[in-house]
């Protein structure tokens, strides 16, 4: 009897949760007891202080102080304002701003996980489905699923919910939950690219004439025009967005430089200083070009809809940074990717094992280094 795809990826998840919990833990430990100026911790903080770093603070401001902006400097505006809203929420019920942020993190990252099996199996075969959730369940960095504070989870939840509801048939209702996750990430064009010709497809494979009605997509960028207006009202810009990315310490500024990644190239291939740094990067890039690489396969296998919100999802991103730094999370948005990849691996049993295993290791090993205060994405 075929394995359910379902019950054995929340089995795996809520193993997941668990073993990238402990190893947080465990890194949040030592970064506390390394440095005896670092501040005392309660035993039971160390859980919730693991998943705490590097973005979690610009949301912990964002959700306790509302949102700055400093034309030149590194502000608030750059994060946008969904994750932030739903942490001062939670932090309205009793937990406080940190506990908040990793309970939505870790009830949005499983839900996502079991929601994309429940996606692929509508696409696919029961075993594709299964195979597909287990390679996005030990991708390396899923640890930002299970439990860190940031808005990856929820974005990823969110747009996976909206093209399951396509699939089914369901267009204002997918429109609507795309609509809100516009309002997660800076991605708005690759949602509307993607549920847009995917449901012109989706018509087309049915021998259905398109009608108006079939272009409610567009106004899946509706959360992100939102934010806009927000902007604009606050702070008399409505990019301000875009523009606080080159501020001194982020540096993404649009050009020549950023475009050709020459900042990559010095640090990796050219003068590398940092061996740690210059593999981090490298691992960026890999994924990177690697989720590119899937693009045409996907659509071949799943269809132009995918194909296209893929190449959005991961070019957008990609074109705009300067180093791939962060590349490896951003890819968790690109979920078509791993049905895509379980596809082409159903006929290579070895290989697939060694990627899930070699996945899960790494990331232990990530959840650990981010518990630790290593910059890890």
């Amino acid at each position: 009897m075929a394995r359910s795809a379902s019950r054995t990826i929340v089995l795996v998840v809520l193993s997941a949760v668990v073993a990238c919990g402990a190893a947080a833990t465990a890194g949040a430990w030592r970064f506390f007891h390394k440095d005896p100026n670092n501040p005392v911790v309660r035993l039971d903080e160390y859980f919730t202080m693991g998943w705490v770093a590097w973005d979690s603070s610009w949301y912990m401001r964002i959700a306790q102080e509302g949102y700055q902006f400093a034309p030149g400097q590194q502000s608030s505006v750059a994060f946008f304002p969904l994750y932030p809203l739903l942490i001062r929420a939670v932090e309205s019920l009793g937990p406080n701003v940190y506990q908040s942020g990793v309970l939505i993190t870790l009830l949005c990252g499983p839900l996502a996980l079991m929601l994309f099996t429940v996606w692929a199996r509508k696409l696919t075969d029961e075993d594709t489905a299964l195979k597909a959730g287990l390679l996005m369940a030990c991708y390396p960095f899923t640890l930002y699923f299970y439990g860190a504070m940031y808005s990856d989870a929820l974005f990823v939840l969110l747009v996976v919910a909206a093209f399951l509801l396509l699939e089914r048939g369901h267009l204002g209702p997918a429109v609507l939950v795309a609509a809100v996750a516009t309002a997660a990430r800076p991605v708005a064009p690759a949602v509307v690219l993607g549920l847009l010709v995917r449901r012109l497809e989706w018509k087309h494979a049915r021998g259905e004439k398109w009608s108006a009605v079939d272009f409610l997509p567009v106004l899946s960028g509706l959360g992100f025009g939102a934010y806009m207006l927000f902007l604009w009202h606050q702070f008399g810009d409505p990019v301000a967005f875009v523009k606080v990315q080159g501020s001194p310490g982020w540096e993404q500024i649009p050009g020549w430089h950023t475009w050709l990644k020459v900042s990559w190239f010095e640090r990796v291939v050219l003068a590398p200083q940092d061996k740690r740094e210059a593999f981090r990067l490298a691992a960026h890039a890999f994924f990177t070009l690697l989720a590119l690489a899937l693009v045409w396969p996907t659509r071949k296998l799943l269809g132009w809809g995918y194909a296209v919100y893929v190449l959005a999802i991961v070019g957008l991103p990609a074109w705009s940074t300067k180093d791939f730094m962060g590349m490896g999370r951003y890819l968790l948005s690109a979920f078509p990717v791993f049905l895509t990849a379980a596809m082409l691996l159903r006929e290579r049993p070895l290989l697939l094992r060694g990627a899930l295993a070699v996945g899960a290791a790494s990331l232990l090993v990530l959840s650990w280094a981010f518990g630790a205060d290593y910059y890890v994405s």
